[in-house]
């Protein structure tokens, strides 16, 4: 991985926000910037049809299965997932 300024800005944001979203152009590094930063969360792809049905259908139970953090991949293609904290006060 390329040392970029966006790996020590992600790291000091990451210290004051309980989620962080990184977002940019196709092919830029973004999943690498990611599982770098947080290697000792699980990493869940949204693109997987099985982790994307649960993540739909139960939200809530999706996100209990990592009281510890996750890295969420894709995560667009659940906007229900985004929008948990205000529809579901969490």
């Amino acid at each position: 991985m390329l040392n970029r300024t966006a790996f020590s800005t992600a790291l000091r944001l990451a210290q004051g926000f309980p989620v962080l979203a990184i977002t940019g152009p196709r092919q830029s590094g973004k999943t690498t910037l990611a599982r770098t930063l947080f290697a000792d969360k699980p990493y869940v792809s949204l693109e997987d049809p099985e982790e994307r049905t649960f993540a739909d259908s139960d939200p809530r139970g999706f996100l209990a299965r990592f009281p510890q953090g996750a890295i969420l991949d894709e995560v667009q293609r659940c906007p229900d997932l985004s929008d948990l904290r205000r529809r579901w006060a969490v």
